[in-house]
């Protein structure tokens, strides 16, 4: 497939909010594989404020990418907290430089490989909602048309966050749309721990198995998630359906 079909592709994907199979939470992992797809990055994050301005991690590609951003979150700081509170790109071409600003970040992400990180904000009509973190194994600045293409692929997330529900979303409708793509999120998590030890293997293990279940049933996710926390589907069948043709 061509870079040009593909980006056609991708865009329709994130904006797409008439599928039955419509999800926010598959909406951020779309959002985070495409970016490493399409980019020169080699992991990527979203991260959502919540009423008090607190970022929780909605999507990561591998786990190294989702302790940096939890590590951000604990301490507040870092780039993309500071990408969230002023709703402006921010690149950071070499971290090791950065030592005396975030030290603790800076230890993390050497030690798990990374070089550079490029943070582009999420925001809807100039209002801040979140973060999306772009990671690199080197250093050097993400080139321009690579931080363009992503901030036009967080703004076509934002708009299909925004208008998922058959309602249009108010002004005053932002936080709690938000709010409550963040519960859904508590939810799966809950839920890919239960598979998890369920099965007897680990959460990375278990959110593959749970994201093979609903592309075959072509099922939500958050109603899958939900089921599953409140014991109207059984864990059983996640796993066993792993087994299907």
């Amino acid at each position: 497939m061509n870079r040009e079909r593909q980006l056609a592709q991708t865009f329709v994907a994130l904006s797409d909010t008439y599928a039955a199979e419509f999800d926010p939470l598959r909406l951020f992992q779309r959002l985070v594989h495409a970016c490493t797809d399409l980019l020169e990055t080699d992991a990527a994050a979203v991260m959502i404020g919540d009423a008090r301005g607190h970022l929780r991690t909605m999507a990561t590609t591998d786990e190294e990418a989702a302790f940096i951003e939890v590590l951000q979150v604990q301490t507040g700081q870092g780039p993309c907290m500071e990408c969230y509170r002023t709703a402006h790109p921010v690149s950071v071409p070499d971290i090791a430089v950065e030592y005396a600003r975030w030290p603790r970040l800076v230890g993390v992400m050497l030690e798990t490989g990374y070089g550079s990180l490029q943070a582009v904000p999420m925001q809807l009509h100039d209002r801040p909602i979140g973060v999306l973190t772009l990671l690199r194994g080197s250093t050097g600045r993400l080139p321009e048309n690579d931080v363009h293409l992503a901030q036009a692929l967080a703004d076509s997330a934002t708009l299909g966050l925004m208008h998922w529900s058959t309602e249009p979303a108010r002004s005053d409708d932002v936080i709690t749309r938000v709010q409550s793509v963040i519960a859904a999120k508590a939810t799966l998590d809950i839920a890919r721990g239960m598979l998890a030890q369920h099965a007897d293997v680990s959460v990375a293990e278990a959110a593959r198995l749970l994201n093979t279940y609903v592309t075959r049933g072509r099922c939500r996710l958050t109603d899958t998630a939900h089921a599953l926390v409140a014991r109207e589907l059984d864990l059983s069948e996640v796993v066993e359906g792993q087994r299907l043709p």
